[in-house]
């Protein structure tokens, strides 16, 4: 339990707000119907938090080298969910995150937040043209007026924050009509909580499964209303277009912009400061939107979306067929050159992954992109993706691409998923083959503890051998051969015709011969193949079929 925010704290705090977000990003999805019912919330909520989180992470702020680094890491969290936010709501959590910020400037501990929660929150409201309640900002609002209340600790206040946070979201329909129409909570007011619920897990030492950032209770969505709603070009009289861009203008000059895009249209949001600025408006005129924005300063960064053509093109994804295009591809992230030469020499266009920065929404998007293809099938290999993957599906998808990803766990599975691969099948077949496939293939790692840590299997010590089969610690050991002939064992045990052994960059010379010699000893009827895969972060993966 923590007495006082540092800069390692508030990293931690992204990541688990990161975790939450991803857990949560298909139910707030499916929970936005206003200020418009485009079904994106959870994503730009992600989106946005996201780009905090690699800002937070690249900040020079160190605890050990100049007291708690903590300015620093907050200022660059602040400004990375700035220059990231996606959409209405990413731009008003961006702006709360600055006005926290900006509260926890002369310190971290228990009065500072009590202090800055309600900042955040005013700079929240001063960041919308037309505030409404019932919506995140009213949820902000409960939360830092019982912060405020509070005067027990560190733990005491975060945990009051998110309680009341909670709280407020469960109120929401009774303040807003078109939520109590649709029964659902406010999609922006959700991702906060998971927001304050992840700083609250960070203070009480929780990790990203622990009770503040999950245990909640929402009103579902009404499937047949979303479903009446979706697509915003269906409800008349709003606006066509949603703008955004970044402004590099002096603050003298935003009033006059503010009153101009409020003319414009509605849905409008202003967040930054000193000097930079993240526009959000949705508007018929478009290009007076940006217009607007050169008067004011540089605009960058400009995306304008109409909402009819963006739904258009979500559904009918994969359903107009271009002759440029290769008809479908198959996208592997792996860590290893190895792993990534096998994958290519099985048709598979690679993201080399670094294990010490997982690629994230963008760079997985951009990579879908470069396979040039309609229909592409991506394999992480790697479950930590999934949130981000599933961000860079959905925007993707609103382009008109045609994509799909398969739930590997481990570069094995995908090797196995590679196997069945069959780009002459229906889409649909390929991709149910393949992930049988992949399911059908148990998964194990052998890798070296960093440190004292209980596991499923007891107490491991740093430099331990550790055996993970599915991602849990099954055995420990100090001999790498012999921890490795135990795990492949357990493996074993429960049936298999085929073995595969991918090989780290650190595996031991005779590692392989020693393992294979093993298999043929205890159970001669399975075959054994061995790859080279040269991946840092595990000195062996196992694969049984």
């Amino acid at each position: 339990m923590l007495d006082t925010l540092d800069a390692t704290a508030v990293r931690t705090w992204c990541r688990l707000a990161l975790t939450a977000l991803g857990q949560a990003r298909e139910e707030i999805d499916a929970l936005n119907v206003y200020p418009v019912p485009d079904g994106d919330t959870g994503t730009n909520l992600y989106l946005t938090v996201e780009a905090a989180t690699e800002a937070a992470e690249e900040a020079s702020g160190d605890p050990a080298a100049d007291g708690d680094g903590l300015g620093p890491v907050t200022a660059a969290m602040a400004r990375g969910a700035l220059i990231g936010a996606r959409g209405n709501s990413g731009v008003i959590l961006a702006q709360w995150l600055r006005g926290l910020a900006e509260g926890l400037a002369d310190g971290g501990d228990a009065p500072a937040l009590r202090r800055a929660l309600p900042r955040a929150a005013e700079a929240a409201y001063l960041a919308v043209a037309d505030p409404v309640e019932g919506t995140l900002l009213t949820v902000a609002a409960e939360a830092a007026r019982a912060a405020a209340a509070e005067d027990g600790s560190l733990a005491d206040t975060a945990r009051t924050a998110c309680t009341a946070a909670r709280a407020a979201l469960q109120h929401t329909p009774e303040q807003l009509d078109v939520l109590a129409e649709a029964g659902v909570v406010d999609a922006g007011g959700r991702g906060l909580v998971a927001v304050l619920g992840a700083l609250a897990d960070t203070v009480l030492g929780h990790t990203p499964m622990g009770p503040m950032a999950l245990r909640h209770e929402t009103v579902r969505p009404l499937p047949a209303h979303h479903d009446d709603c979706e697509g915003h070009a269906r409800l008349p009289g709003h606006p066509a277009f949603e703008v955004i861009y970044l402004l590099e203008a002096d603050e003298d000059a935003m009033p006059a912009l503010r009153t101009r895009l409020a003319a414009l249209g509605d849905s409008l949001v202003v967040g930054g400061g000193d000097g930079l600025w993240n526009v959000h408006v949705h508007v018929d005129d478009a290009g007076a939107a940006v217009e607007a924005g050169v008067e004011a300063g540089r605009p960058y960064r400009i995306r304008i979306t109409h909402f009819a053509e963006a739904a258009a093109r979500a559904g009918a994804a994969g359903s107009r067929p271009e002759s440029s295009a290769p008809a479908r591809a198959v996208l592997s992230v792996v860590s290893g050159h190895g792993l990534a030469d096998l994958c290519e020499q099985a048709g598979s266009a690679v993201l080399h992954a670094d294990p010490d920065r997982p690629p994230v929404s963008a760079e997985l998007a951009d990579a879908v992109r470069r396979c040039a293809a309609r229909e592409v099938i991506v394999l992480l290999n790697d479950p930590e993706l999934r949130a981000a993957a599933g961000a860079a599906a959905d925007q993707l998808r609103e382009e008109g691409l045609r994509i799909a990803v398969l739930p590997t766990r481990s570069p094995v599975q995908g090797l196995a998923a590679l196997a069945v691969h069959d780009a002459g099948r229906r889409f649909d077949e390929d991709v149910v083959a393949m992930t049988s496939a992949a399911g059908a293939t148990r998964h194990a790692e052998l890798a070296v503890a960093e440190g004292e840590s209980w596991t499923m299997a007891g107490v491991c010590q740093a430099g331990d051998m550790l055996g993970l089969i599915d991602g849990d610690v099954a055995v420990i050991g100090t001999d790498t051969a012999e921890t490795a002939g135990t795990l492949l064992d357990r493996m074993l045990a429960a049936g298999g015709e085929l073995v595969t052994l991918v090989l780290g960059a650190d595996a031991p010379e005779h590692l392989a011969e020693d393992l294979v010699a093993h298999a043929r000893r205890q159970r001669p009827e399975v075959d054994t193949v061995v790859y080279h895969g040269g991946q840092e972060s595990e000195l062996l993966l196992i694969g049984v079929e």
